[in-house]
């Protein structure tokens, strides 16, 4: 396992890795806790499976673009250290999965040669930086946004102030007003603009799927571009300091927008824009990578004797805004596909596009840079791959998270479901093949990553019990969710929960239904039209549970009686509040402050250093069994039970103490200073936590 030490170019990376493979020997050896141990490997994309003894790796793609090159290298990684299945997110990353905890390091290792990563992948950190599929090529775009979504990912990858927060933050750019970036279900969202000739962004707060969606507000019509980074800094800190960390369920951005408002969290916005380091941050669009394309001149294929073929290009194929080309869509059933169809995929775009692929929002592929004369060429490279399937974007596209296959939180196969329903709409309902209008999304449970809550017609899985307490498993229905663009959409209504075994009947009746009585209308119009009762009242003969069959019994894509088991759920990473432990983290935040110091990063540093002084206090308080539910509170209620009480002298009150930080620009005199007063903060409590011990 030490090999990988010496091959990896970039020092903090490497760092990175070692350290990780340093803290799963010591949790092997009993000398870090379960908790603790959750947390760390977490930040570093290494999920807990459903089944035990084994791990999903998390590969973080920005933006979902993905090289020739790193697909090659990923599929490398899945045949040597997983299953050789890979599998696109709703959040354009990679997993995969059944991978031993003591090889991932050199995993990491493996990736990092063509620059990919599994760094805050997982964890309460920020997350992958989505974008529309289409950046770069869209025809209605006022600019490319990619380079933007890049300078947005690099700046926060390993920055502090977004390594320990109370839950996951998520960050999407839309590329135009059709905002398929989903920009309003996002903590923050960016949609391009432009306004008087000058590049920018129309900003959305607060967004979140889950038991609870929210709609985003809207932060700023427009802002200029040099503006979002320093923008995005400010966010996260508010967020940091004032956003819920005991309850994991009020634990993410939208909670703390609805208790204080859009106003309110303005006010601590502007509170904190002396600490951000940058006021303004121009991104270098210039530097930005120019896509590479290919010599195609032995690429030719004159005619396609093929009857799906016009079927396929009427739906898979999209226009781009270069002349002479397209993008083709790939329609990956599930958002699985597996390395050796990878590779050939990788080869294909090297050789006859411009090397590169963008996965999508959907879990689908999409190849931009194709010319127009080489169509029937990819068609017939795509075939042999299996990769021709028509209704790329359309209702036969359904989105499904892993469900009951692989996630620990899984209450219902959303998979196995997903499959049946595609396969209903191509025998009895082929006109939805082509139809870009209905929407149709499956999570396996309230957590939302299949994105059920915003579609059209949507499934969540769900369990139902019988007057003799037998269970089953179910499906919540919803209906009338949509995306109506620049920020714009609707949160689908829960209407019945049904067996899951009649999904499919379930289906059939709200598109026969529609076909009836749709009149012209958009689905999402349709559904307002008639109103949420009217759709209960013709589906709720599904939900009955006292006719229930033996197949009732079996869930979708399964052979054997559904069992309810739902894990231990790893999407925040909780960490487990010991006294000792929170001391032991606030000694590696001081060493982490004086290494950033050391390196000149002044904001890091000072950054560092307050977590350190706010974990010292949360120890004690937690020794107090008084709850730590944010930074504030915690800052607030050290005052008073400590401070103002004489238990713990201070130089005035520890809010002042700690929060010289937004009174005082980062300055490398200041960093010093503070860091100083980090390590007798540190003393000073450990002393007290000592004394208090021997007194008990």
């Amino acid at each position: 396992m030490q090999s990988f030490r010496t091959e990896i170019e970039n020092p903090i990376v490497e760092k990175d890795i070692i350290e990780l493979e340093k803290k799963i020997r010591q949790f092997k050896e009993g000398k870090i806790d379960e908790e603790k141990f959750r947390s760390l490997r977490l930040a570093r994309g290494v999920y807990g499976q459903r089944q035990p003894g084994v791990q999903m790796i998390r590969i973080k793609l920005p933006y979902g673009k993905v090289t020739s090159n790193q697909l090659e290298r990923i599929s490398d990684v899945a045949d040597e250290y997983s299953t050789g299945r890979l599998h696109i997110t709703t959040r354009q990353d990679i997993q995969i999965h059944y991978v031993d905890l003591d090889r991932t390091p050199e995993l990491w290792a493996q990736l990092e040669k063509d620059k990919v990563t599994l760094r805050e992948a997982c964890g309460n950190t920020v997350r992958n930086v989505t974008a529309s599929e289409t950046a770069g090529i869209d025809v209605d775009e006022p600019f490319d946004v990619s380079p933007y979504a890049q300078a947005v990912f690099e700046y926060f990858l390993r920055n502090p102030i977004g390594q320990e927060m109370g839950r996951k933050f998520k960050v999407s750019f839309s590329a135009t007003d059709a905002d398929t970036g989903l920009s309003y279900m996002h903590d923050l969202g960016f949609i391009a603009k432009i306004r008087n000739g000058e590049r920018g962004f129309k900003i959305m707060l607060g967004g979140g799927l889950g038991s609870q969606p929210r709609h985003a507000d809207v932060l700023y019509d427009f802002l200029p571009s040099e503006k979002i980074v320093p923008l995005m800094e400010g966010v996260i800190r508010v967020f940091d300091r004032y956003g819920e960390r005991k309850s994991r369920a009020k634990a993410r951005m939208k909670f703390l927008l609805k208790d204080i408002g859009l106003e309110g969290f303005k006010v601590l916005l502007e509170e904190e824009r002396l600490a951000v380091p940058i006021q303004s941050y121009p991104i270098d669009v210039e530097n930005y990578p120019k896509p590479k394309l290919a010599n195609t001149a032995t690429a030719f294929v004159e005619t396609i004797e093929d009857e799906n073929f016009e079927a396929w290009k009427s739906t898979n194929l999209i226009p781009q805004k270069q002349e002479g080309y397209v993008a083709i869509g790939i329609k990956v059933m599930l958002g699985d596909f597996y390395t050796d169809k990878a590779r050939e995929l990788a080869k294909l775009v090297r050789d006859y596009a411009a090397g590169e692929i963008r996965l999508s929002l959907r879990q689908n592929i999409l190849i931009p840079y194709v010319k127009e004369e080489l169509i029937p060429f990819f068609y017939t490279e795509l075939k042999k791959l299996g990769f021709t399937e028509a209704g790329y974007n359309k209702a036969l596209d359904i989105t499904a998270c892993p469900g009951t296959d692989t996630c620990n939180l899984g209450i219902a196969s959303s998979t196995g479901i997903a499959a049946e329903l595609e396969r209903v709409i191509k025998a009895e309902y082929p006109q939805y093949i082509s139809n870009p209008d209905v929407v149709i999304k499956i999570s396996g449970c309230m957590n939302a990553c299949g994105q059920h809550n915003m579609a059209n017609i949507g499934f969540q899985g769900m369990s139902i019990r019988t007057k003799d307490k037998l269970v089953a498993p179910a499906l919540q229905v919803l209906l009338g969710g949509g995306n109506f663009g620049n920020g714009n959409g609707r949160f689908a209504d829960k209407v019945v929960k049904i067996p899951s075994k009649r999904g499919p009947q379930a289906l059939r009746l709200i598109l026969d239904d529609f076909n009836a009585n749709g009149n012209g209308l958009s689905f999402a119009d349709y559904y307002a039209d008639r109103g949420e009762t009217y759709f209960y009242d013709f589906l709720k003969h599904l939900s009955s549970v006292d006719n229930l069959t033996a197949e009732d019994f079996i869930d979708w894509g399964n052979a054997e009686k559904y069992k309810k088991e739902i894990g231990i759920g790893e999407c925040a990473g909780v960490i487990v509040d010991l006294v000792a432990t929170l001391f032991f983290e606030s000694e590696e935040k001081i060493a982490n402050a004086e290494e950033a110091l050391h390196a000149g990063k002044w904001a890091a540093s000072i950054y560092y250093s307050y977590q350190s002084m706010v974990n010292s206090a949360k120890a004690l308080l937690t020794a107090e069994k008084t709850k730590t539910n944010t930074h504030s509170s915690i800052i607030r209620d050290f005052d008073k039970l400590f401070v103002d009480t004489d238990k713990v002298v201070l130089e005035g009150s520890f809010e002042d103490l700690v929060l010289q930080m937004n009174t005082t620009a980062p300055s490398e005199d200041f960093a010093k200073s503070y860091l100083n007063t980090s390590k007798e903060v540190l003393r000073k409590f450990e002393a007290y936590r000592q004394f208090e011990l021997q007194e008990a």
